[in-house]
């Protein structure tokens, strides 16, 4: 039996809500990003997964305590789970780097002092080899924006570029998996 991987976006963030680029700044959840991760509990039921894992970010380790993945069911912190490091461009928006970079996005530009999408890639291979070999039939990770919807590139053997197409809104949880032995999104931005 393939292993199908859940993946869930954190909760809401300051950051998250203002379209800032977060990828080190360990920002809390808001009082309406901690809701929206009580809202999983009960939704995902923590025995039903073999493999648990978590960005080491204090704001994905939380929803995933929120959503009642805790005790024997804590998650693994696998540090190639983190976001995508923004370096030069962390706690900025989108349009404030537009003023300097026009049309840039991360998904096609480059992102001074911080990861290439090569290097995404090569650390998002390894939570998937990981997943995949690891022979559960259900796995779960907690993730961030960015990272997840390029993990979802890797799964489905796409192009980073195409993760564009994927938004993917807070305190969501989408499922990759399987059909007729090729890689394919089972759900995809769904809201508790």
């Amino acid at each position: 039996m393939p292993t199908r991987l859940f993946l869930v976006r954190h909760g809401e963030t300051e950051w998250s809500l203002s379209g800032q680029h977060t990828s080190i700044t360990d920002l809390p959840l808001t009082e309406h990003g901690e809701q929206q991760a009580r809202a999983l509990h009960g939704r995902l039921a923590p025995q039903d997964f073999q493999l648990i894992l978590s960005s080491p970010r204090g704001r994905a380790r939380r929803t995933a305590e929120l959503a009642g993945f805790v005790g024997e069911y804590e998650p693994q912190v696998d540090p190639d789970l983190a976001e995508w490091f923004y370096g030069n461009y962390e706690g900025r928006t989108s349009v404030e780097i537009w003023q300097t970079d026009p049309g840039w996005t991360i998904w096609s530009g480059n992102v001074p002092g911080g990861e290439s999408a090569a290097q995404v890639g090569v650390r998002l291979d390894r939570v998937i080899a990981r997943v995949r070999g690891s022979g559960v039939e259900r796995a779960i990770c907690f993730g961030h924006g960015h990272a997840l919807r390029a993990l979802t590139m890797r799964w489905l053997g796409l192009g980073l570029h195409l993760g564009v197409h994927f938004p993917l809104d807070t305190s969501t949880v989408s499922v990759l998996g399987e059909d007729r032995g090729e890689p394919a999104l089972d759900r995809w931005n769904v809201q508790p």
